[in-house]
């Protein structure tokens, strides 16, 4: 792609990784943005005004590129034999693998997002990564369903990036073993509420569900 006629969604995906790699260093800052348009030969002004929403802005572009590469490498046709347990975690193993040797940034990416000024954009941003790892996984449910799914699947994946962080273990072993756990616990939760969930009562509330997240099951 031709930058110099991009344009500045496609400036901020094409310089979102090296934004990533420039962050374990310089933070999520103006300097990490120069740092990656001179990689890129980018007019450092054109990628100045590509990123002026800041911090949250550069780790929403991050993000984005690793929805679209998970997207691109697992459709739903490729998933479509498995299992739905081993279909979502086959999503997640990609999102992880994607940022891994990248702990620092990722840290940093994490503290960015927990600023209470950005917390509307970050649930906003992990409720889609979320939805698109449930309709890659075949799932097109409507209702009350598919806001659970997707409201405890985000919670899940934002627990394991943060074990992530600090996993020194070999492979990430300990890591990948929390995610086994908490996706288990999740099919266990789904197949108890097929039973005990009359499906004329799947109906979405509000209430409920900003209640489940406020306090959620331990």
């Amino acid at each position: 792609m031709d930058l110099a006629e991009a344009t500045l969604d496609e400036i901020r995906l094409a310089l979102a990784p090296a934004i990533a790699d420039a962050a374990a260093f310089d933070g999520w800052s103006d300097t990490a943005v120069a740092a990656a348009a001179a990689q890129a030969g980018v007019d450092p002004a054109v990628a100045a005004y590509a990123f002026s929403g800041g911090a949250m802005a550069m780790v929403a572009s991050w993000i984005e590129t690793v929805d679209r590469a998970m997207t691109a490498a697992l459709p739903a046709d490729v998933l479509a034999g498995l299992p739905v347990r081993e279909r979502i975690a086959r999503l997640v193993r990609f999102r992880l693998d994607a940022v891994r040797g990248k702990e620092e940034s990722l840290r940093r990416a994490l503290a960015v997002m927990a600023l209470p000024g950005n917390a509307r954009a970050a649930l906003q941003r992990g409720w889609h990564s979320a939805d698109l790892m449930w309709r890659l996984a075949g799932d097109a449910s409507s209702d009350y369903n598919h806001y659970t799914r997707r409201a405890i699947l985000a919670a899940i994946y934002a627990a394991t990036l943060a074990v992530l962080v600090n996993d020194e273990s070999e492979g990430k072993a300990d890591t990948l073993a929390f995610l086994d756990r908490r996706i288990a616990g999740v099919i266990r939760f789904e197949k108890a509420k097929a039973r005990l969930i009359p499906a004329g009562e799947h109906h979405f509330s509000m209430a409920r569900f900003l209640g489940r997240l406020r306090y959620p099951a331990q």
